[in-house]
């Protein structure tokens, strides 16, 4: 495939492809731009297939360094720049970069004792003389292009391997069920150093769309450009949609061009969903995962009505299947997709486990499909809670309490009892009026759910411990400090 960023530049050079909040920049600006930099990036001896470290935020700089690196054929490692310092060391000493490129906007604290070679972006960019190189003609689908690292696949940190191809089947599969078109424009909000947050600039240079970038979550100018720009589409996880709706001022609406919330990471709750609905944004459900190249199943205009909970229908580009089945029909959701990452570096072995004989991946999620090939998702099959003969969904239970005013956020993880036995116990954060007792909350528990469903302790905690682009973190719950309410 030619060049994304040269190609997009032929074919759109004065469409906006990038909106920043005091300028625009066309794909022809941009791709001026981005070849400058990589210039400057291959005088300082960045070659094809190095691999570079990029440790930036939602920066206009750390954007076109993603391009940068592409038009050289590097690899780029993304960091997260949240990461504590032994984070961050293990993942730097396993990926081996050649340096670590580095935004000047972003705190490098937790960089500064890490003994290894690094490079300032200002340090670049100041060089003066402008350098002669050529930009790759083509990207080959098969060439690892980025590599972004999982806490999911083993006790270390593991990198997942992408290349050109898992980008452009992954763009292709979203475009088709959402129906993308020249006039959309995608709010990038999520860090861009977690894939479905980088997607959205691979889905830029492919569609021929314009991007919204916005650094860090800053709730009120996100809800700003949602209401006064021409945004059209934004991806979100279910807290950060929580968290816009909650600064959304009373009696304003979105733009009449936005499309939808494209929603990803988990289940959304029912009450969220019908605060939507009352204020009529469009909330489109989707699954995916880093290994899947971020999503592979969403749910589409036509659909979101009645089948309200569903991450949709497999994309096109995209098999699915259930194993394993429980006593509830849930059981394991595996994969089959050009989309599916080709490697974990330095972990072939672990790599390989995850796939069946038949060449389909295993997600470590459990769900299922309904009679019209719809998926719902019941959560990660580590996180279920065994209690006596029965399973446990945490998200389940969650979403039953959400609708409870005065929770900001929940969140259910199983534990033994003095019996050796698991029960549920939930951890909560509260607004500062709110009045919730044990009591109170066992009893809403014991009228909406079952029995052995309802937690046998509430722990009141002040902040829960997140991902970047607001996960709970639920193995990191146990060892908070906490106040039984």
């Amino acid at each position: 495939m030619e060049n994304w960023l040269v190609k997009r530049a032929k074919l759109d050079p004065d469409k906006i492809a990038l909106i920043l909040e005091h300028a625009d920049f066309t794909f022809s600006e941009l791709n001026s731009t981005v070849q400058l930099f990589a210039s400057k990036l291959f005088a300082s001896g960045i070659r094809q297939n190095d691999p570079v470290a990029l440790f930036s935020d939602n920066c206009f700089n750390g954007y076109v360094a993603i391009l940068a690196l592409q038009q050289l054929g590097a690899r780029t490692i993304f960091l997260d720049t949240e990461l504590p310092q032994e984070t961050l060391r293990y993942q730097i000493n396993d990926c081996q970069p050649k340096t670590i490129l580095i935004s000047d906007s972003v705190n490098k604290t937790e960089l500064d004792q890490i003994v290894w070679s690094k490079t300032m972006m200002s340090d670049i960019l100041s060089l003066k003389k402008n350098y002669s190189y050529q930009p790759l003609t083509e990207f080959n689908e098969q060439d690892v292009s980025a590599i972004f690292y999982t806490p999911n696949a083993d006790k270390h940190d593991t990198g997942v391997m992408l290349t050109y191809g898992n980008y452009f089947y992954s763009a292709i599969g979203t475009a088709l069920n959402l129906g993308i078109n020249k006039q959309d424009a995608w709010v990038l909000s999520l860090p861009l150093f977690n894939v479905p947050g980088f997607i959205i600039i691979m889905r830029s240079l492919i569609y021929g769309i314009g991007v919204y970038l916005i650094d860090g979550f800053d709730i009120d100018h996100i809800n700003k450009v949602l209401i006064n720009e021409h945004a059209t589409i934004i991806s979100l996880t279910p807290t950060r949609l929580r968290e816009l709706l909650n600064a959304l001022p009373k009696g304003e609406r979105y733009n009449d061009k936005f499309r939808c919330i494209f929603l990803g990471t988990g289940q959304i709750d029912n009450w969220t969903l019908l605060r939507c609905n009352m204020l009529d944004i469009p909330v489109l459900q989707s699954y995916g995962m880093t290994e899947t190249t971020s999503n592979i199943s969403a749910l589409n205009f036509n659909d979101a009505e009645i089948k309200t909970g569903s991450c949709g229908q497999p994309f096109f580009t995209t098999q699915i299947r259930i194993t394993n089945i429980n006593q509830d029909n849930i059981g394991n959701i595996e994969v089959k997709s050009p989309t599916v990452a080709v490697g974990y570096l330095n972990n072939h072995e672990l790599y390989q486990q995850r796939f069946t004989e038949d060449g389909f991946f295993k997600t470590g999620d459990v769900g299922y499909l309904d009679d019209d090939n719809f998926l719902y998702i019941k959560g990660r099959q580590a996180d279920l809670i065994h209690s006596h003969n029965e399973i446990i969904y945490p998200e389940e239970v969650e979403n039953i309490y959400h609708s409870i005013n005065g929770i900001i956020d929940i969140c259910v993880v199983g534990i033994d009892d003095q019996d050796g036995k698991e029960v549920p116990i939930a951890y909560l954060t509260t607004q500062d009026n709110a009045f919730l007792t044990s009591e109170s909350l066992n009893e809403f528990g014991k009228h909406n759910l079952i029995d052995y469903q309802v937690p046998t302790e509430f722990r009141l905690i002040d902040k829960f411990p997140k991902s970047t682009n607001g996960k709970i973190l639920r193995n990191r719950l146990l060892n908070l400090q906490y106040r039984v309410i």
